[in-house]
């Protein structure tokens, strides 16, 4: 049996990445479905090896599938008790939520997870009485995930360290699984019964519940998975584990980048709005110091996706004509072009002169000039 590999194998992933310990309080987003369910047997071995922390379940019903839902909640309840760890779970009418706002449903139900994740995160460290820093977040996210996002960043376009596709840890989330296929974790289920092991089953005598939205070829990423991952596969057989290698060798050419960054953001932006040393308002804007036109542009740019991204907020997407106007900012001999101005994303205006290139609130923008 499987069973001990594969647990064997997360704790290397939980270990060698720092992803986790057995002091890391940690909640699991299962949803019923095979690879969340997974997870949770997983991490119930993992806990009881001390390689995590106390452990607690999160199941939202997004209210999308009627009874179908109902029975996933169901479900979850039955593998939680059957494993001994607590579980948290709510209730959120998507559908209405996306008519109300007019968002992509897929959108809608992803932020409301992660807003039940972070309260229940909260309310297990409490309990826990460690640090909220301290706990972490598991999602079941699989290899085959991030195949499928890699190519959904194909098709559509991506930006700097785009084509790593997932990250094994993102901020408080963390993906011990991403190494594994959804079949070897589906295998790993199967295996549990077949050697007696307590499992869940749900009516129909099934190890996990299968979501029939998955099947619908009209959403991108069952599009991707359906059509495009299977003919690929039939080329390579392959395919999960070369793009594997291929997208880890991204990730490491981008976490260099990503320290380079760091240091040219920290000698070049000055934050517009700052109150004491180290505390500011990101939304008040930037200014880029002129000597940044002279780092490669390469460098550049990820300084300003970096940026522009806290000015603009974890929810707004960061055009790419936006990043190209900031840059634009610096003539070919890397200075900022005096009287330069554009106004991008809608409200936000770029301007430069001598002491660098400023990006700011439109309104700001207009009231400075008009002092001026």
């Amino acid at each position: 049996m499987d069973t001990e590999t594969l647990v064997e194998r997360a704790a290397v992933v939980l270990a060698e990445r720092d992803l986790a310990d057995g002091e890391t309080p940690a909640l699991l987003m299962v949803s019923g479905g095979s690879d969340s369910t997974a997870l949770a047997y997983v991490a119930a071995e993992l806990h009881e090896r001390g390689d995590l922390g106390p452990l607690a379940l999160l199941h939202v019903n997004h209210q999308l599938r009627g009874r179908d839902a109902d029975d996933d909640a169901r479900f979850v309840a039955q593998l939680a008790e059957l494993l001994g760890i607590p579980l948290f779970s709510c209730e959120v009418d998507v559908g209405r939520e996306a008519e109300r706002t007019g968002e992509n449903v897929e959108a809608v139900a992803r932020r409301e997870r992660y807003l039940a994740a972070n309260e229940a995160l909260e309310s297990l460290c409490r309990h826990a009485a460690a640090p909220l820093s301290d706990g972490r977040i598991l999602t079941a996210h699989t290899l085959d995930d991030r195949v499928e996002s890699f190519y959904m960043r194909s098709i559509v376009g991506t930006g700097p360290g785009g084509f790593r596709s997932m990250r094994y840890r993102n901020g408080p989330v963390v993906r011990p699984l991403m190494d594994e296929s959804r079949a070897s974790l589906r295998a790993y289920l199967e295996e549990r019964r077949e050697a007696g092991l307590p499992v869940a089953l749900d009516d129909e005598g099934c190890l996990w519940r299968e979501d029939a939205t998955n099947a619908h070829t009209d959403r991108f990423r069952a599009y991707v998975r359906h059509e495009i991952v299977p003919r690929v596969k039939e080329r390579n057989p392959q395919l999960l584990d070369v793009l594997r290698r291929t997208m880890n060798l991204i990730a490491d050419e981008d976490d260099l980048l990503e320290d380079m960054t760091d240091e040219a953001t920290a000698q070049h932006v000055q934050w517009l709005e700052e109150e004491d040393a180290g505390v500011f308002d990101p939304t008040g804007g930037f200014l880029l110091a002129p000597e940044l036109g002279g780092v490669p542009r390469p460098l550049q740019r990820r300084v300003v996706v970096r940026v522009l991204g806290q000015m603009l907020g974890a929810e707004a997407r960061v055009e790419t004509s936006t990043v190209e106007a900031v840059l634009a900012a610096f003539d070919e001999q890397g200075a900022p072009r005096g009287g330069y101005v554009a106004n991008v994303q809608g409200d936000v205006a770029v301007s430069a002169n001598k002491r660098g290139v400023r990006v700011e609130p439109m309104a700001a923008f207009r009231a400075r000039r008009k002092r001026g």
